[in-house]
């Protein structure tokens, strides 16, 4: 006998959700009772904090739990930008109050988020955002437009980005609030896309409010907290990433899901519409049109295939030099950039296969419950300007990498030094 240590060996978390799944799951559950056993458990998202309704797993093991629910027949998490992007912001700058005030909520899909930074005259240069939040006691007045927010047509609260502070450089006098959308003043405009669907929005903020205590982060301090969320947003949604916020459930008390049978969505999870770039569909599509021994089709096939690969080795390569301590710099950046490509060459393969076919698409994209085979290639095809723009455009991608990775001289100007009242502005 030894009384040498006995090394904890963590119990395989797919093996565990599984087994929890087979006691848990009931298809006849509302979707809000379902999504409040599966947060309060942890497995929304595995990657918080125990103490935050998570399991403190890598991020790996977390794509491999939402794919376990996804493989067993339940529903997923709640989808959306809550779990993205809020949620590990909060986490990661909030205080415990607010984290006792929001993660809950967010996990358990009770309500919707939206991200309220780009602005008509401030979409790449975020800093150069021109809404105003002036201090009134204990509450903030905020006044000012954003636009390209997604599902703000359905978001109970917003991660806002306003100014705070004009008399110093633009990135010092900005400030994180949480907002309520429910109140007067918060003026939501879908924008419709040409995919007929209406994902964006404009957002007009006429005298609204925020406590104090809604800052999140610090006052004056919102650039550093909406690079967390962008970084979290570029991992999210750079090529690679395994989509697992995706639900065809929306959160939030105005989508009205919360209310309906949970089963009823995974059947509607096959049927849903999925904006993402996977070779099988253009494969499928290649064979429905006769063009799948065609040599130039195939080389275009194998190229798309090629770059879903060096996007998905991307993220496991970051998450394995994660997980053992280490980072590749501008990881989240060069996925993005990747994203980028992927559509684009998923628009050039999809309508190659499809020739004139590729004109039929119908744009009112309100019914679609009878699922033409090419629509998914062709939607791909309208929505593919979008990813080179969301989340921080192309251009804005290879800036960072060439000033925080490797170093070269920034843009010549005082930007950086001036304060934002004294900036030549872009209206």
């Amino acid at each position: 006998m030894t009384n040498d240590p006995v090394e904890h060996v963590r119990a395989d978390p797919v093996q565990e959700v599984t087994a929890w799944l087979q006691e848990h799951w009931d298809p006849d559950l509302t979707v809000g009772e379902w999504w409040e056993r599966l947060g309060k458990a942890g497995w929304s998202a595995p990657t918080l904090p125990t103490e935050w309704y998570g399991r403190g797993l890598s991020t790996a093991d977390s794509a491999r739990v939402h794919r376990a629910i996804r493989d067993f027949g339940a529903l997923g998490p709640p989808g959306g930008l809550g779990l993205l992007l809020a949620a590990p912001t909060i986490v990661a700058h909030g205080t415990d109050e607010q984290k006792r005030r929001y993660i809950e909520d967010i996990v358990c899909g009770r309500e919707g988020w939206c991200q309220l930074f780009s602005e008509p005259a401030a979409g790449s240069d975020l800093a150069g955002l021109q809404t105003r939040a002036v201090r009134d006691g204990a509450e903030w007045v905020i006044n000012g437009q954003k636009v390209w927010t997604s599902n703000a047509q359905i978001a109970d609260r917003g991660m806002l980005l306003a100014r705070t502070n004009p008399d110093v450089p633009k990135h010092r006098g900005l400030t994180y609030f949480l907002l309520d959308m429910h109140q007067p003043g918060v003026d939501v405009r879908p924008l419709r896309e040409l995919t007929g669907r209406s994902l964006f929005n404009e957002v007009f903020l006429t005298d609204v409010r925020v406590r104090d205590d809604d800052i999140l982060g610090g006052l004056d301090a919102g650039w550093a907290v909406a690079n967390t969320t962008l970084a979290f947003e570029r991992t999210g949604t750079g090529a690679g990433a395994d989509g697992t916020a995706n639900s065809s459930a929306a959160p939030g008390t105005i989508a009205g899901h919360l209310t309906q049978r949970a089963g009823d969505f995974v059947r509607g999870r096959q049927e849903r519409m999925s904006l993402t770039v996977r070779p099988e569909l253009y494969i499928e599509a290649a064979r429905r049109h006769a063009k799948v021994d065609d040599p130039l089709t195939r080389q275009h096939l194998v190229a798309l295939y090629i770059e879903n690969e060096v996007g998905r080795y991307l993220t496991l390569r970051l998450r394995a030099l994660r997980a053992s301590g280490s980072d590749i710099p501008g990881a989240p950046n060069i996925a993005k950039l990747r994203m980028s490509e992927l559509f684009r060459l998923g628009r050039e393969v999809g309508l190659g296969i499809l020739g004139a076919r590729g004109m039929l698409h119908d744009y009112r994209g309100h019914d679609r419950s009878n699922v033409n085979p090419d629509r998914a290639v062709l939607e791909i095809a309208l929505w593919s300007p979008a990813p080179s723009i969301y989340g921080g455009s192309d251009q804005i991608q290879r800036n960072i990498l060439a000033e925080r990775v490797l170093g070269l001289p920034r843009e010549p100007g005082d930007e950086r030094s001036t304060p934002f009242r004294d900036l030549r502005k872009n209206v």
